[in-house]
């Protein structure tokens, strides 16, 4: 007899099979003759109603009749091949009749002594377990910790993992549009900014300059037709349910709109989209097909290129992650353990900058430890986002000589609690949120923004960097939502045909992926649909105050840099200023982003 297979690793602990020759106890083979002996009876109803039934079906059942009753090595060679997936057309030669039937008292049960068997039971056991181990994690995991319930568990980082998430990838030229996205985003993690980028921004500008473009947007009135009030007028009549005269007006928009024109003619043709979807009931199906095919497109080179490119033109960004990067570089001053919590890690970027200063930091750096929170992605591997920022984050700190670990949790922001974060008292806490928590609802009975903001307080940070979006979309009534999201993205639009040509792809891209996406989703979709819940800075002021955190002053030192790089670096529309402790962000007068920190309000957060 062969050897017995070797154990596959997760089933290493079990006591091997027991012998089966003279047992006593074993009651599976008796088991197994008389259901053979009651399927004989319908067995030959069978051939009685199917008296020419498929030889095909009669040669796997002989072979299986073979496995059971030959002594010899065939027997065991039949059981390998079936469980290979051979050619059953073919079978090796079986002891039958003429007409192929197979005698019950042959086959029931083997010889006595027989090893044939135990040989084949046991294969069979060995491959089954061979095949359960397929769909359990690995040992191996990498140097940082992923957890997709607010639990620490190692990360899944083993060949068979991938092989499963393989599973869901696109075509091959997706998958390669993917990898070089993925070098890219590396690229900028390791190098800082992107050079060519840059350059090719300082053309545009110089033959916008040249062109003498005008620099914003041509008024409110498009070939005679004011686009912003029929498209408010079209918004009224949906919102008091005058199905005629909404689709009457559309019909005139979508004549007078472009998708390559000035900046109104672009908001037009996108709103003109929502308020179709919406007419025809369709908004939250659209959105979320869109959402699909926009997450995959997430990782892809076009669109990533596209929203770095939006970065380097537009002082938005920039700004804000200039300003928490400071801000969490000075709280950490003096301290040897950094403790950072990012509600919003997506691709990571933000703290290589902040490594490069901890690395030439006097005294040498600190020991850092990052928590990123994301939302799960869907498919086998929630996670999978969140793995790849992580490793891209510690590449870059390994390679600067910064102490570093990473621990990510793929979970919705307000199932994080403060017990999940193993919090050490000796670090320096500091939490993170750029804009993420716009998509906490308002109108939901168990108060998400509430429960995010208690538990903040309940960590107990040394300092919490917020970030938000200056917009009202989260109020139930439409019309008035219209009106709001009308009036930013106006603002939006006309930044965009100030700063960028209009034939520009990149530009057209960002259009179309971010800005779009968003006040379609705004306009067409109600309740659960809605993606986004945007609130005005003061409002976010006033319900962080009622979760017990206590307002910051700002650095007077860090604005004063941020004001200085804007007038230096940008186009002379956009506006920064203080107001109430936020530093405000926005275009001609128009906020559109703003920014604070915030602590515990009862004297137990840290220095």
């Amino acid at each position: 007899m062969e050897p017995t297979a070797a154990l596959p690793r997760s089933f290493s602990n079990l006591s091997p099979t027991p012998d089966l020759d003279g047992s006593q106890d074993d009651n599976v083979l008796p088991f197994i003759s008389r259901m053979l002996m009651e399927d004989d009876g319908v067995d030959e109803f069978l051939y009685q109603q199917y008296p020419d039934h498929n030889p095909a079906l009669l040669q796997t059942q002989q072979l299986f009749a073979q496995v059971l009753s030959d002594t010899s090595t065939n027997a065991l060679t039949a059981l390998q091949a079936i469980a290979h997936g051979s050619d059953l057309q073919d079978p090796p030669s079986l002891n039958s009749t003429a007409t192929g039937a197979v005698e019950p008292a042959s086959i029931l049960l083997p010889a006595e002594g027989s090893s044939c068997c135990k040989d084949a039971v046991s294969m069979a056991f060995f491959r089954g377990m061979e095949e359960a181990n397929k769909f359990l994690p690995g040992d191996d995991g990498g140097g940082y910790t992923v957890d997709c319930r607010g639990r620490k568990k190692r990360l899944d980082g083993d060949d068979e993992g991938e092989g499963r998430s393989s599973k869901q990838m696109a075509a091959d030229g997706e998958e390669s549009e993917e990898s070089a996205a993925r070098e890219m985003l590396d690229r900028l993690m390791l190098n800082g900014d992107d050079e060519p980028m840059l350059a090719d921004i300082q053309e545009l500008r110089a033959a916008m300059d040249m062109a003498k473009t005008h620099p914003g947007r041509p008024g409110g009135r498009a070939h005679g037709v004011d686009l912003h009030s029929m498209l408010l007028r079209c918004a009224d009549a949906l919102a008091s349910n005058n199905r005629h005269s909404a689709a009457d007006l559309l019909a005139r928009i979508r004549r007078h709109s472009s998708l390559c024109g000035d900046a109104t003619q672009r908001l037009a043709h996108w709103f003109a989209e929502g308020l179709e979807l919406r007419l025809n009931g369709t908004g939250s199906l659209h959105y979320r097909s869109s959402s699909l095919m926009a997450k995959r497109a997430s990782c892809a080179g076009a669109p990533l290129k596209a929203q770095q490119f939006f970065m380097a033109s537009c002082c938005f960004l920039p700004v804000s992650i200039l300003f928490a990067n400071k801000t969490i570089y000075n709280a950490a001053a003096g301290r040897k353990k950094l403790h950072i919590v990012h509600y919003g890690l997506e691709h990571g970027l933000q703290w290589a900058s902040l490594l490069r200063w901890l690395a030439h930091r006097e005294g040498g750096p600190p020991e850092v430890r990052l928590t990123g929170i994301d939302v799960p992605q869907p498919g086998f591997r929630p996670a999978r986002l969140i793995e790849e920022a992580g490793r891209r984050v510690h590449a870059c700190a390994r390679r600067l000589g910064v102490p570093f670990r990473f621990r990510g949790i793929a979970s919705r922001p307000e199932a994080v609690r403060a017990g999940d974060l193993g919090i050490d008292p000796d670090e320096v806490l500091v939490i993170c949120s750029m804009f993420h928590f716009r998509t906490l609802a308002d109108e939901s009975t168990d108060d998400p923004i509430g429960v995010v903001l208690s538990a903040i307080r309940e960590m107990r940070p040394a300092v919490f960097v917020h970030a938000v979006l200056n917009a009202s979309y989260s109020t139930a009534f439409f019309a008035t939502r219209f009106r709001e999201v009308l009036y930013n993205f106006t603002a939006l639009f006309d930044m965009m045909d100030a700063i960028l040509p209009r034939d520009n792809g990149r530009r057209l891209l960002f259009e179309r992926e971010v800005l779009a996406r968003c006040a379609v989703n705004a306009i067409a979709c109600e309740g659960a649909g809605r993606a986004h819940h945007t609130r005005s800075y003061k409002q976010w002021q006033a319900r962080s105050r009622r979760a017990g955190l206590r307002q910051l002053p700002l650095d007077g030192d860090v604005v004063r840099t941020l004001r200085d790089k804007v007038s230096r670096e940008y186009h002379e529309g956009f506006v920064i200023t203080e107001d109430q402790q936020w530093l405000l962000q926005g275009w001609k007068g128009r906020v559109l982003y703003a920014i604070s920190t915030w602590t515990a309000d009862d004297g137990l957060a840290g220095n």
